[in-house]
């Protein structure tokens, strides 16, 4: 009998992350299936679910989880009723959650009250907001971990998860980043209007702890990305408390400098990275993805705080402009080496190596606290 995999995803972010595993496991001859909720389903921030449709050879199922407006503990509420419905119809044998949304953590509380095998992407890791405290709540209702690196791997362990069922994989989005991303620069800028040469990313999301302030965090880092005369491509943030703040400030930006978006397809974003003469902001692309490529990042705030350490990253306040401006006159266009501390690009082989061992497949689901030594 085929066994059927369940992923679920909220965000463009974490959609980039699943797809190299979603797509291993439909090759491997497993049946294979989105849960697709959270931030792609809603209009203002691209219809992303469009992306997940366009995977051949997958199932996907749409669930909208929230509205405008609606608040962490009622999305999560929602997603908890909605998931679970359809975990009791459909009944997968696997159900596969990223990192650290409000939607990741419903999921993985109803798998964990009903006794279904789940495997939690990029665990243990560290960032100092409110995402942490859900990062390792998924960790520790998951019944497999699959980490990025041998520091996380240590971390899930200290959440008392055993060894075993503790797999270091590197990101998934790498295996997408180390190959050709099938479109050109041109073919970028052409489908995006976007009209510079030479130009910067930036992608600044709320930190729902500092929601209050994430309208003045972000009215600074834009005021020094003005004044620096240079062209930057923006995507919109996320949808988490704080988000309007920053909205706001972005429509004060010169649009014949800034060319602000509400997503991109992968591949034409994975291109644009490549291309870019900078990453700026607090997305975890400019602390994972950036480094890998090798192009500079500028992080900005507390939303990666502790996240990773790399040559080609700088951490700044958003409120500290000088420091902002020194990184745009001394870093702009630089190239720095590859940064493999989070993988090589092969995440997806290993994932499937775990998943071929009968051993994955029949260990108990009654899960014991392991002291580590």
């Amino acid at each position: 009998m085929t066994r059927s995999i369940l992923f679920v995803t909220g965000t463009r972010a974490d959609f980039g992350k699943l797809e190299p595993l979603a797509i291993a496991c439909r090759d491997a001859g497993f049946d294979v299936s989105f849960f697709v909720t959270g931030m792609h389903m809603l209009e203002q921030y691209g219809m992303t679910k469009i992306e997940v449709h366009r995977v051949p050879g997958v199932q996907v199922h749409e669930f909208l989880n929230q509205r405008a407006g609606d608040p962490q503990d009622m999305i999560l509420a929602k997603t908890v009723i909605g998931f679970s419905d359809f975990c009791m119809e459909h009944k997968p044998d696997l159900v596969v959650i990223h990192g650290d949304r409000i939607e990741a953590l419903a999921c993985a509380l109803v798998c964990a009250t009903n006794y279904i095998r789940s495997a939690h992407i990029e665990g243990g890791e560290v960032s100092g907001t409110i995402d942490e405290v859900f990062r390792h709540c998924n960790s520790k209702l998951a019944s497999h971990h699959f980490v990025s690196s041998q520091d996380a791997g240590r971390r899930v362990m200290a959440l008392g998860e055993p060894e075993g069922a503790i797999h270091v994989i590197g990101s998934p989005e790498l295996d997408f980043h180390s190959q050709p991303s099938g479109v050109t620069i041109e073919d970028v800028k052409a489908r995006y209007a976007i009209p510079f040469d030479d130009f910067g990313i930036v992608v600044f999301h709320p930190v729902t702890s500092e929601a209050e302030t994430m309208g003045d965090q972000a009215a600074s880092l834009y005021a020094e990305l003005v004044a620096s005369e240079k062209s930057y491509v923006v995507i919109a943030p996320n949808n988490d408390p704080g988000t309007d703040g920053i909205l706001a400030a972005m429509d004060t930006l010169p649009k014949d400098r800034f060319r602000i978006l509400p997503s991109m397809r992968f591949a034409h974003f994975s291109e644009l990275m490549r291309n870019a003469s900078a990453m700026i902001g607090n997305s975890s692309a400019g602390v994972r993805e950036a480094p890998f490529i090798g192009i500079p990042s500028l992080d900005v705030g507390s939303r990666q705080t502790n996240r990773a350490q790399a040559e080609s990253i700088r951490h700044v306040s958003a409120y500290d402009r000088p420091a902002i401006a020194e990184f745009l006159a001394s870093n702009w266009g630089k190239r720095y080496d590859r940064h493999a501390a989070f993988g090589e690009g092969s995440a997806a082989e290993r994932f499937m190596t775990i998943l071929g061992t009968e051993s994955f497949w029949s260990g108990s689901l009654q899960k014991a606290f392991t002291d580590s030594e």
